[in-house]
């Protein structure tokens, strides 16, 4: 019975929670109306929570002529944070999100070599968690992001074509950086930078989502009616590899013909002929400085952008999404890729432009996945999985 009870405190929080973070500062009479529940029980919930550190009082309000003014409850911008990381080829982020969504602080580190992802992760790893500690923010989660397959455990890397991090090693790592055991998710990386444009960024208001990585390699995050769809295994997304790119274009997973191998940042540099230079955004952002005093470049781009929408309108085919959100390094390219890429896209659909998704660029950035592997870390607390009030 005190388990029963125990969880239904724990929902009944969480349902106080997700609607101020989703529906804004209320009252407590407001969040009654919001959440179904009772107002002395939201009384108890709130009080709990503001002793906790969790919520803050705003500015009275008066709902009617009579009465006392009604206090607004809004989350605090406090101790309880998500923290998320992304690990890719090319760099390392990490991202701290407060319950209200809000970054505390954020970075991304370029990595020299793909054999020193690992240690360079590692090391900012270490460096979050003793900068948490100091500023006195209490980590209630971790996850990270990593370009491949996940198993369902949530822990366990099963594929990851361009590094080499298969097995719960990254979960053990971040789990001993915090003094943890089995708290740390891993999970696919462009699933989270999907869930971070969907709540954040460039999906919100969007029930049917598809978002798309741009970097080494090329991933999609998949939202359906406002859910992440991960398929049977947790696979779903993984479109990089389908073989709708180039025919012939190698792989670094060892096909030819992979999408990633025609339109990954990769095939970016040498259709232009250019190096990197650093993260790759930053590199794809040199591209469009370049691409506007040089025709060879802007026509290196535009196949990109070609090949870009001709894959999407095979993948929009089957999937319907009300909005394509582009992310990574088509990002700095703009209308450069965005244009000839809508342009196939139009002719690919079966209604031309009259059934074509909504296509833009992504607002979050490089730290796109990396932050919503916050958001993931802080799920707990809104589905009532995690107490606050203990």
């Amino acid at each position: 019975m005190a388990d029963a009870t125990e969880s239904l405190r724990r929902r009944n929080a969480a349902a106080v929670l997700r609607t101020l973070r989703y529906d804004g500062p209320a009252s407590r009479a407001e969040l009654a109306l919001r959440t179904g529940l009772a107002k002395a029980t939201v009384g108890t919930i709130a009080g709990g929570l503001e002793e906790a550190g969790v919520l803050r009082e705003l500015e009275q309000v008066r709902s009617g002529e009579r009465g006392r003014p009604g206090q607004r409850l809004t989350l605090a911008d406090g101790r309880p944070v998500g923290v998320g990381f992304e690990v890719n080829v090319e760099y390392v982020s990490a991202v701290v999100l407060d319950l209200a969504g809000t970054p505390r602080w954020q970075v991304t580190r370029p990595v020299a070599r793909v054999a020193a992802v690992a240690a360079s992760l590692g090391a900012l790893v270490d460096e979050v968690a003793a900068r948490l500690a100091a500023e006195q923010l209490h980590p209630v989660g971790a996850a990270v992001a990593l370009p491949g397959l996940v198993d369902g455990d949530d822990r366990t890397a099963v594929w990851t074509p361009n590094l080499d991090l298969t097995g719960t090693g990254v979960a053990d790592a971040v789990d001993r950086a915090f003094g943890w055991d089995t708290r740390t998710r891993v999970v696919n990386d462009a699933d989270c930078a999907a869930l971070a444009e969907l709540r954040l960024g460039a999906g919100r208001g969007a029930g049917d989502l598809l978002y798309l990585t741009g970097t080494v390699g090329i991933g999609a995050g998949i939202v359906s009616d406002g859910r992440l769809l991960r398929g049977a295994r947790g696979f779903a997304g993984e479109v990089g590899h389908l073989p709708i790119g180039e025919a012939g274009a190698p792989c670094g997973c060892g096909r030819t013909g992979c999408w990633e191998a025609s339109v990954g940042l990769h095939a970016l540099l040498a259709a232009v002929g250019m190096d990197e230079s650093g993260t790759p955004r930053e590199t794809a952002a040199e591209v469009a400085r370049r691409a506007a005093d040089s025709e060879q470049v802007r026509a290196g781009v535009v196949r990109i952008g070609e090949l870009l929408g001709r894959g999407l309108g095979i993948v929009s085919g089957v999937l319907d999404p009300e909005r394509i959100v582009l992310g990574g390094y088509f990002v700095p390219l703009g209308d450069l890729v965005l244009a000839p890429a809508a342009a196939e896209l139009d002719a690919a659909v079966a209604l031309g432009g009259r059934g074509r998704p909504d296509l833009r660029l992504g607002e979050l950035g490089t730290e796109a996945a990396a932050t919503g592997a916050a958001e993931r870390a802080l799920d707990d607390v809104f589905t009532g999985t995690l107490d606050l009030l203990s």
